[in-house]
């Protein structure tokens, strides 16, 4: 077991009530991680050392600052075994899963050390004689991201890497499922030697989660608040960013489409279905959630897919396996729950379909229709639906019949025929020729619709983690009119 405290001012300290929670590995039932559980105290004591350390931050240079960021990339990398073993633990994940993370969680710092001079603003024409009219841009203030535990490393650094680029202090409030993950991501960042204060993390029990998110961003020192996690609990927190007048950038669930149109490379097709069908059990907001096939080479590829899912092996992830334990036993039921939904309903089980404990083999349903829990609800899981289709027109109209809207992909031999349809699908990301998952630090990532709003990543961020404002220098004998 893992015992952790929690990141506050640059000291490791339990929770002021001295009260713990634990988190429970989902494969054997043992205690994988106890973990500080804060309450309302823990928060103010967050948020007073955040908004401490932002005036020195805020006016640290950028060189500072990315070398910083530089350095902490190479200590979180180095980390990859402690992040792998306690990955494995807390959340069921995959040692390759967990070394993935790692290597992109460390892209994520060094691209945003690369952003530290590009938070740039510019000059604009006025119309008053004598006068140097800017838009500038400077840090917001104190940042709270809230991230989850899916892809825990990765998601945990994004939401702190560009905040902190841009002069922001912040708080990262650690998923319930992963506190040692998420804790670890600070620990390695204030081993680089951030200054006391700039870089916090809290933890809580999940009975606590609301409370303390709540007093989080009610806090007037919080300026930016982030959050990756589900559509349901998103929409609580814009409403709550709201009502406190605080920009809120928002990463949500999805339900992604792939699209494989008629003269598509079918072998090409099965392999990006695999990968984003059932990378990480499914469980990424990316994950290839409906798989929309032409009724021309259906049959092809559904035999292909099949082949490939059957074989791919489930199990213990300490083992050598592709899929490990779903995050809970809970989330493997739901599984057994869609599997039974479609099939009562007129689909074909084609491949898996076994649960074992918090285990799901990768599954196929193919002749999924609208009615079923497969067709519409988000699974997070191994268990994928096949849609056949007619036409390009109706792929598009099934591929928008979905309350979400953050990754698609369409696979087809024409290049342009690809194009017109990923223009009328409605997504933050399509991927022509590529599956629905794939991530870059250095790319604009975000959805529409019930998938949120913002963007992570590049310059894009730049914008969701400062104010812009209008200075002006001006002659200072102007005439007036009185």
């Amino acid at each position: 077991m893992l015992e952790i405290k929690q990141i506050i001012g640059g000291n490791s300290v339990a929770a002021v009530s001295g009260k713990t929670f634990d988190r429970i590995d989902p494969l054997t039932g043992k205690v994988a991680t106890r973990a500080p559980a804060s309450g309302i105290e823990d928060v103010q004591k967050a948020v007073a050392a955040a908004h401490s350390a932002f005036p020195a931050w805020s006016k640290t240079g950028p060189g500072e600052r990315r070398a910083l960021l530089m350095k902490a990339a190479d200590r979180l990398a180095s980390k990859v075994e402690e992040f792998t073993r306690i990955m494995i633990e807390e959340t069921g994940g995959t040692a390759p899963w967990a070394g993935f993370n790692t290597m992109l969680a460390a892209g994520i710092l060094r691209e945003a050390a690369a952003m530290t001079t590009q938070v740039v603003g510019e000059v604009i024409p006025s119309d008053k004689p004598g006068t140097l009219s800017m838009g500038v841009r400077q840090a917001a203030g104190v940042c709270l991201g809230i991230a989850p535990w899916n892809a825990p490393i990765i998601l945990g650094t994004r939401a702190i890497a560009m905040a902190l680029a841009c002069g922001n202090t912040v708080i990262l409030k650690a998923s319930e499922s992963c506190p040692g993950l998420h804790m670890l991501i600070g620990q390695a960042l204030n081993e680089a030697g951030f200054p006391a204060g700039v870089v916090n993390v809290i933890s809580n029990a999940p009975e606590d989660a609301a409370a303390v998110v709540e007093a989080l961003i009610a806090a007037p020192e919080v300026r930016r608040v982030n959050f990756t996690g589900s559509t349901h609990v998103g929409r609580r927190i814009g409403e709550l960013c709201g009502r406190h007048l605080k920009p809120a950038l928002l990463e949500l669930g999805g339900k992604a489409p792939m699209v494989v149109l008629d003269d598509a490379d079918v072998d090409a097709a099965v392999n990006g279905a695999i990968f984003g069908a059932f990378a990480n059990m499914g469980q990424i907001c990316m994950s290839t959630e409906r798989i929309i096939v032409h009724q021309n080479i259906a049959d092809e590829f559904v035999a292909k897919l099949a082949d490939r899912a059957s074989k791919l092996p489930a199990g213990d992830p300490r083992g050598h396996v592709v899929l490990g334990s779903l995050v809970t036993k809970e989330a493997a039921v739901k599984m057994e729950e869609f599997i039974s939904d479609a099939v009562s309903k007129g689909a074909k089980l084609v491949a898996g379909g076994k649960r074992t404990g918090s285990v799901v083999e990768a599954t196929l349903l193919d002749d999924v229709k609208i009615g079923m829990r497969s067709y519409g609800e988000e699974s997070f899981g191994p268990v994928k639906p096949i849609i056949r289709v007619a036409d390009d027109d109706e792929a598009v109209r099934i591929a928008n019949d979905t309350e979400y809207g953050l990754s698609a992909s369409v696979f087809s031999r024409d290049v342009q025929r690809a194009m017109a349809v990923a223009a009328r699908i409605e997504s933050g990301i399509c991927h022509i020729n590529g599956p629905t998952v794939h991530d870059e630090a250095q790319m604009p990532f975000g959805g529409v619709k019930g998938s949120g709003y913002g963007q992570f990543g590049g310059k894009a961020a730049i914008n969701e983690f400062t104010d812009l404002r209008w200075i002006t220098i001006e002659d200072p004998h102007q005439h007036y009119p009185f």
